[in-house]
This record gives structure tokens, C-alpha cells and sequence, in this order.
């Protein structure tokens, strides 16, 4: 298996045909929307399904092909599991998972990352990984603060250890489920007797391996290589460099300010700038305090940038007084404190994506005051309210504590840190665990197939009281559900127009001077770099019909590089965008994208070899 290939076994390369060259242009444009984001992910399947079908003539995609996404087995499984897992978080299991890690971790720094590495891969292997990260975060961030390390430290190998433990079953990522679906439709309407739907367990052994090794990486070089973007104190003024952009202000006499209310008080179209709180006789007053009468003597407390400041102090007539960086009222929530501050990150499928902190009342509608964000490793702290929300920005809030715990509840957002009282419904547990353990045990024992048996999970979990009948809708990421929709016909465009067929010999082009395991650890190394810049489950209904046409024209196991363009799509550790447990990860790492490239490039090469080495040996090319 390890000998060159014969050039014969590459035949003619087939002609570029019309039909062709049209899907390949809306592959081309569907690249660019994902890594420009001009569109939402889900917006921009959609968009690229629905061209699919009015070129029909060209894409032979008919209606019922272009629709086929929905219904698609693989899409039903992970809608699926997406409830289930949130019946698992509901439940509170992984957190007092997390919280046992974190009491045997202490203060020792290996330990901290020993934890977090254990807690998050074994559980990502039966919980869809995104979920885990989601449900981990707070509890991570809370135990590199208590433990005296900067949370930079332990959030990407969180994150990374989510990919590497989803590895471990099918159900573990929808990558793996989707790569499934589709292998077994390439193999039945193709006659291709190697190509099947994978098992539960089908290359758990595998995935073990690559867990491991990608563990001892983190746990050594990654450690090293990993910087200390946020101090391990729990400073957040000082995190976000706000000392320079809040201030208190005093209401003169004679200020124009004086028998306005607060939401008058600063002409929002001049001036960028927010009143935070209102502190008159000694009594504080904070969200909402929209429509509170400002008096002579009031103290403001003013988020904006001094030479705004100094603008806004000069029209309206007030005193300076300094900055509050020392007030222990904007300091984080101590048992006294009126108020807190926190981080909160933009969830996947949260209303907010696509919005502006104007345009969605963000402070009427949580009672809370944005101090700044982060988006894509930039802090921003001016001109905030005109700037589009995405999936995984960080935003610095000060909020009253009841606004904080329904902010806890909301599924729009991950809380950097646990709720004081969180409200688990650890009661339900055993059903929980129940349920998850029958629904792999009938996929695997019985010959149920995976979406029958996810499924009557679900039924299960809202019968046992684990989740509540509305929280079934509430539970499901839409966006994934469309864009595996929307993405899932341009991978049949793909096959059916023959381009799966050019590109795949041309790929396999590459076997008159590299050797058959040569071939596949470039189709490893070319999904890596494409899952890096577009979603995952993109790169792999792109790549699997791509991979296939190349292991029949060098006369290889088709099995084997559909396994090595699933492996490569689920790991995707060299950017920040490549996969959405990296983006909840990155703002409050404080991290930049250059990170992800020192720490992910060289887990990435190493399981490169690692992983494919292991398909040659377990599955033979």
C-alpha cells in the first residue's frame, strides 16, 4: 500500500463541460460569502440551494434534490442530538463533571489543564462537542481564576480537546454524522461496495489515538506555545484597557442637562457615549434609569472617550471628577455589589447574530450596558451600537444581578462565569444519562438506525421531565440545521455535473510521483486548510464526492479517504472560524488569530501523520 501508482490507474483527465463549469462558479462564490461572512452561513446555503434549483439546466438539480437537505437523514440526526444534548445541559451532569475536575484541580496549573482535557474529550464523544464547549466555558473560566491562572491558558485547549474527543464516536460532532450520510449515498448510487455508513464505535480506536496525542501536545508544546492574553485576576476594567473611556461627571446648576431624563441626556446622533449609572445623595441608580429625571448635583458615570468627554462636559455644562476605575460598584460582583460586570458571548443560533446593539434595544431588552467587545481578537469600545453582532463576540456588560441571571437563562449567550445559583435539574440526571445510553445502545446493538433511535430520545426526555415541550425548539441551533440543508445539494450538483469526477482526478494526479498514502494525507492537509476558512460540515460535503472520484482513480480504498477528509474536517485547530467551538472560546481568551495558528498549526501537522498513518494500518488503502 505503500508503493508509488501506476500512471495507467490515472487515465484522461474528462473534459470541462458547461454544467461543470457552473457549479464549479458556485462553489467559488459560496467560498467567498463563508470566509467574507457578507451573509450569514445559513443565509448564504440557502441562497446557494435555492440558485441550485433555478439553474436546474445547468446544476441538474431539480426541486426535489435541492429540498432533499431538509429531510436528509443526516440533518434529522443532528437536529436531534442538538435537543438531547441541551437535555444533558438542563440536566447539570457535565458542569458537576466540570466542578469535580476543578476541585481536584486546585491551584496546580498541570492539573487545571489535565481537567479541563479530561472533562471535555471523554464527554464530547457522546454530547455533541459544540454543546460541551457551550456548556464549559463559565465553568473553565471560573477555575483558571479561583486557580490563579490566566484563562488563556485553559480555553483553547478547551475547545481543542472538543474536537479531539468528538472524534471518538458518530455522533460526537454533526461533521461525523453528515460525512455518514453521505458516504453511504455516494456508495449505493455509485455501486461502491466499500463506502457505508459508519457504525457508532466504527473508528473509535482511531479516535482514541488522535485524542491522546493531541492531549499530550496540549499538555506540553501547546502549553508552552499558549500565551496569557487575560491576567488571572478577575479585572475587567483593566482587561479591556477601560480606564481611558469611563468617567464621572457632576450636573452643574446652571447644565441644560438639568430636568431632562437620562435617555435625553446625550445627543446619541453627536456624540458616542452612554450614561451607566446616576449616584444622587449616595444612592445609586443603574439599568433602567432611562427615564430618571437628572437634578443639579447628580454624579453620571459616562462611558466614552476623553476627548468625547471633554466635548460633551463643555456643552452641557458639567464637572469632571475622574474616573471610576477604583469604585468598587464597577469592580466584578462581590455580595455587596448593586451591580456587576461579566462577559457574555454570542451563542450560535442567537437572535442577536446579524443585529446591532441598536437596532435590537440591546439595553431596554436586558436592562444592561455594553462597556465594549470583542470581535475576531479586536476590542472594540467606540462606536459599538452600529456594528454587527456575530457568533462568538464577547460582549463586556454591567448589569444588576436579577438582569444577570435571566441573562444566565437566555439562549442567546454563554456566561464567561457560572451563575451564583445556577438552576440545574440535577433530579433529572438519571434520566438524562438514561436516555443518552439507550439511544447509543439501540443504534449499536439493534438495527435501529442512528435519527430512529436520536429521535425516540427525544420523545424520552420530554416524557421523563428532562426538557419541557417548548425547550425542544429553543434546543435546536437553526443555523446548522440550514446551512447542512443548503450545503448538502451543492454536494450532489457537485457529483451529479461531474465535477466531483474532474477534480478528484486531477487530485489524484498527484499519485505519478507520491505514493497511495502520500495521496491521502493531501486530501487530510487540503480539507484542514478548507475547513479552515469555511464551516466544517461545508468542507466535508464538498470534499468526501471529491475524495471518493480520487481513491477509485488510483485504485485506493474509498473507505479510507472519506475517513480522512471526516478526521480533517473535525479538527480544525488553525483558525478561529474553522469551527464554532474555537469562536466561543476566543474572546474570552482574550486571544488573536495569530494564536490559533501558533498552537493549532502544529497539532494540526502532527495529527496529520498521526491520523492518517492510523487509516493505512486499521482500514489498508
Amino acid at each position: 500500500m505503500f508503493a508509488s501508482l501506476p500512471l495507467a490507474a490515472l487515465g484522461d483527465l474528462p473534459p470541462v463541460t458547461t454544467e461543470m463549469a457552473v457549479v464549479f462558479v458556485l462553489v467559488a462564490i459560496t467560498l467567498v460569502l463563508f470566509v467574507t461572512e457578507a451573509l450569514p452561513l445559513d443565509v448564504t446555503a440557502i441562497l446557494v440551494m435555492v440558485t441550485l434549483m433555478v439553474l436546474q439546466d445547468w446544476t441538474n438539480i431539480s426541486v426535489t434534490e435541492g429540498l432533499s437537505g431538509f429531510s436528509n437523514p443526516a440533518t434529522i440526526t443532528v437536529l436531534a442530538m442538538l435537543i438531547l444534548s441541551n437535555g444533558i445541559s438542563r440536566s447539570g451532569v457535565v458542569q458537576i463533571i466540570g466542578r469535580y475536575m476543578s476541585a481536584f484541580a486546585g491551584t496546580n496549573k498541570h492539573r487545571q489543564l489535565a481537567s479541563t482535557i479530561l472533562a471535555t474529550g471523554p464527554a464530547s464523544g457522546f454530547i455533541n462537542n459544540t454543546p460541551v464547549v457551550a456548556i464549559l466555558v463559565p465553568v473553565i473560566s471560573d477555575l483558571a481564576h479561583k486557580g490563579g491562572t490566566s484563562p488563556s491558558k485553559l480555553l483553547m485547549p478547551l475547545s481543542f480537546a472538543s474536537m479531539l474527543g468528538g472524534m471518538l464516536t458518530l455522533i460526537g460532532t454533526s461533521t461525523n454524522i453528515l460525512a455518514s450520510q453521505t458516504a453511504e449515498r455516494i456508495g449505493t448510487e455509485r455501486g461502491v461496495e466499500a463506502l457505508h455508513a459508519f457504525s457508532m464505535f466504527e473508528f473509535t480506536h482511531l479516535g482514541a489515538i488522535v485524542l491522546v496525542v493531541g492531549a499530550a501536545y496540549l499538555m506540553t508544546i501547546g502549553y508552552w506555545l499558549l500565551p496569557e492574553r487575560v491576567p488571572p485576576e478577575e479585572d475587567y476594567l483593566a482587561e479591556y484597557d477601560m480606564q481611558d473611556y469611563l468617567s464621572e461627571v457632576v450636573v452643574q446648576a446652571s447644565s441644560p442637562l438639568v430636568g431632562k431624563t437620562v435617555s435625553e441626556a446625550i445627543d446619541e446622533q453627536r456624540f458616542d457615549a452612554d450614561v451607566l449609572q446616576l449616584v444622587r445623595g449616595g444612592e445609586r441608580f443603574i439599568e433602567p434609569i432611562g427615564q430618571k429625571v437628572i437634578k443639579p448635583g447628580d454624579v453620571l458615570t459616562i462611558r466614552t472617550d476623553r476627548e468625547t468627554l471633554g466635548a460633551i462636559a463643555n456643552v452641557d455644562d458639567l464637572a469632571l471628577t475622574g474616573a471610576p476605575e477604583t469604585d468598587p460598584e464597577l469592580e466584578p460582583s462581590t455580595e455587596e455589589a448593586e451591580q456587576t460586570l461579566v462577559e457574555l458571548v454570542i451563542q450560535s443560533g442567537s437572535s442577536l447574530v446579524g443585529e446591532t446593539l441598536q437596532s435590537s434595544s440591546f439595553r431596554g431588552r436586558y436592562d444592561a450596558n455594553v462597556l465594549a467587545y470583542r470581535s475576531r481578537g479586536e476590542t472594540v469600545r467606540q462606536r459599538m451600537d452600529e456594528l454587527k453582532l456575530r457568533v462568538g463576540d464577547t460582549l463586556l456588560i454591567q448589569a444588576p444581578e436579577d438582569s444577570i441571571d435571566r441573562l444566565s437563562q437566555s439562549p442567546d449567550f454563554i456566561l464567561a462565569h457560572e451563575p451564583d445559583e445556577p438552576d440545574y435539574r440535577t433530579e433529572k440526571i438519571p434520566y438524562a444519562v438514561a436516555t443518552i445510553v439507550g439511544v447509543i445502545g439501540a443504534a449499536t446493538l439493534l438495527p435501529i438506525n442512528i435519527v430512529v433511535s436520536a429521535l425516540a430520545g427525544v420523545v424520552a426526555m420530554v416524557a421523563t421531565g428532562v426538557l419541557r415541550p417548548g425547550e425542544i425548539y429553543e434546543s435546536v441551533d437553526w443555523n446548522v440545521i440550514f446551512l447542512l440543508a443548503g450545503v448538502i445539494p451543492l454536494g450532489i450538483a457537485l457529483e451529479q455535473t461531474g465535477g466531483a469526477e474532474l477534480l478528484g482526478a486531477l487530485v489524484a494526479s498527484t499519485g505519478q510521483f507520491l505514493p497511495a498514502i502520500g495521496v491521502l494525507w493531501v486530501f487530510y492537509m487540503a480539507t484542514s486548510l478548507i475547513t479552515g476558512v469555511i464551516s466544517n460540515n461545508a468542507s466535508v460535503v464538498l470534499m468526501i464526492p471529491v475524495a471518493v472520484e480520487a481513491s477509485l482513480e488510483v485504485g485506493a480504498n474509498p473507505f479510507a479517504f472519506v475517513l480522512a477528509v471526516t478526521f480533517a474536517a473535525s479538527t480544525a485547530f488553525m483558525t478561529p472560524v474553522g469551527y464554532q467551538t474555537n469562536l466561543f472560546v476566543y474572546g474570552p481568551g482574550g486571544y488573536k488569530f495569530s494564536d490559533y495558528v501558533r498552537v493549532g498549526m502544529p497539532l494540526q501537522l502532527l495529527l496529520s501523520f498521526v491520523t492518517v498513518a492510523g487509516i493505512a494500518f486499521f482500514w489498508t488503502l
